[in-house]
């Protein structure tokens, strides 16, 4: 395993951080791009299996996966380094978006910019797609689990835990993973797994206790609802924005409805997994209940409420991924869930794609299918417009993709200034 320098670890992953636009397939993509075919520091197959491992933990997987590839290449301090640096980016743009948003509203020329970005990201998806595919499916079988997983969430809308586990149960059920594995392969009980998650889980729920002992009762529920997202949330963000915005909206009444549309499509549009959603609501409900103080102290809550857990999943877990890799049975499994995964990302392609051209959609139900459609009439036409123009960008600038987000970004500027760009 290959130990680059310190000062090119925070080079690249910086550089992943501020280029992880677009959700997980995306941010997936760039990770593939820089870690293992720009830089030899991942092998195929072991960002593969990362890949697997971290699509069966809640939580952003993207995000997950970065930490997991630091913690490869440099153990704890690179997967704290790694994970940080896929954050904090997005979490910047998150905090000056939310004062700009509290002060002057919706900003069109940042969304028209954005858009740009999106169009581009559909471009690097399917491109990293297409090289996923080739080294993740090499069997019929592969191909029928890819498509299978595609199915499943795409046609069947079935809950993304359940596709995974049935994809690892295939896997264990194959007669090539007959045979009991060398008993040096087999994970074992380790104190140093235990010593990690009484630290890990100390440092998350600690500070979450003493807010609540504290009296801070806006803080700590802040702290202890996105602590309870970071635990159920399988299968990225988009798996529970419905029970986050009826939480936040009605439950706790932090924001209004239309505060948090505004919240999901400026997190859609930042660097960074998703889930910052949770950052922008902390952050507008604290400055709305009291001041810059509260605006800066919640976003920091929700922060470590979402991504503390994060760390503790792979410091705890990450030593065994190897390890069940090469048990014949659980490594034919983690092989299952990496060819499904190939069908997860197919999908999340084929969802962000439908959202970015289209305002609305609708869903197709008849028996057990539940399709869903884009309302042709609500075509955004600049974006249909972008996501067409992207892949002529993306030859243009021969692969250099802060390059071509920056041209795409201009693009959108430049496409919002025509009269059909106003609806």
């Amino acid at each position: 395993m290959i130990q680059p320098p310190w000062a090119d670890m925070i080079r690249v992953f910086g550089r992943i951080g501020i280029l992880s636009f677009g959700g997980p397939a995306a941010q997936i993509a760039v990770m593939h791009k820089e870690l293992v075919e720009d830089r030899p520091w991942l092998s195929e197959e072991s960002f593969l299996r990362g890949l697997s491992f971290c699509m069966l933990l809640p939580g952003p997987e993207a995000m997950q996966l970065a930490t997991y590839t630091g913690w490869r290449m440099r153990g704890t301090a690179g997967g704290l380094l790694a994970g940080l640096l896929f954050v904090l980016p997005g979490a910047a743009v998150i905090a000056v978006l939310v004062w700009l948003y509290a002060q002057f509203g919706t900003l069109p020329a940042v969304q028209s910019a954005f858009l740009g970005v999106k169009a581009a990201v559909v471009v690097i998806i399917l491109q990293a797609l297409r090289r996923l595919a080739r080294k993740a499916l090499k069997k019929p079988l592969d191909w029928v689990l890819a498509g299978l997983g595609f199915a499943a969430l795409f046609l069947l809308n079935l809950p993304f835990p359940l596709v995974v586990l049935a994809a690892a149960c295939i896997g264990l059920l194959q007669r090539d993973a007959a045979g009991a594995a060398p008993a040096h392969t087999l994970p074992a009980r380790d104190g140093s797994t235990l010593r990690t998650i009484a630290v890990w889980g100390g440092l998350w729920l600690l500070p979450l206790i003493a807010l609540s002992l504290a009296g801070a009762s806006f803080l700590s529920d802040i702290g202890w609802f996105f602590s309870k997202l970071a635990v159920v949330t399988f299968g990225g963000a988009y798996a529970v924005l419905a029970y986050i915005s009826q939480t936040v909206v009605t439950q706790f009444g932090w924001i209004s409805a239309g505060q948090m549309i505004d919240a999901l499509g400026l997190a859609e549009t930042t660097p960074g997994p998703l889930i910052l959603v949770t950052q922008f609501v902390a952050m507008l409900s604290g400055l709305q209940e009291g001041g810059f103080g509260l605006f800066l102290a919640a976003g920091a809550v929700a922060l470590w409420a979402t991504f503390m857990p994060c760390f503790l999943w792979i410091f705890a877990a990450a030593p065994y991924v190897e390890r069940i890799a090469s048990h014949p049975r659980l490594g034919m499994a983690l092989k299952a869930v990496t060819a499904t995964v190939a069908g997860v990302i197919l999908n999340l392609s084929v969802w962000f794609l439908m959202h970015v051209t289209f305002a609305e959609t609708g869903t197709f139900e008849t028996g057990i299918l539940q399709v869903p459609f884009p309302v042709w009439n609500s075509m955004i036409t600049p974006a249909a417009l972008l996501v067409l123009l992207a892949p002529l960008a993306a030859w243009a600038v021969r692969g250099n993709m802060l390059l071509l987000l920056a041209v795409m970004a201009a693009a959108g500027l430049l496409i919002a200034e025509f009269p059909f760009a106003i609806s």
